[in-house]
């Protein structure tokens, strides 16, 4: 069960999986904004496998590909709006 519950959580290491599932009973997550997180947090870790960025893009496409290569360039590149760093 806490398998299920880490795989419903792509959050889990931002907030409980608690809070996760309260927010969004009540509508309150962004699935694109959390799809995009991913896609950071996986690009992120490619990159420090010293994949080149054109062959990260590419894996990535692998898992999303109703995503352009451009769409998921934009993404890694581009911080959320609103996100201060």
């Amino acid at each position: 069960m806490d398998i299920k519950k880490s795989l419903t959580n792509p959050l889990s290491d931002l907030i409980s999986d608690e809070v996760y599932d309260l927010l969004n009973s009540r509508g309150l997550i962004n699935d694109r904004a959390v799809r995009d997180y991913e896609i950071r947090k996986k690009f992120k870790a490619l990159r420090a496998q010293k994949f080149r960025t054109g062959d990260a893009i590419d894996s990535l496409r692998e898992e999303y590909p109703y995503l352009q290569f451009d769409t998921i360039r934009k993404i890694v590149h581009n911080p959320p709006k609103g996100f201060n760093s």
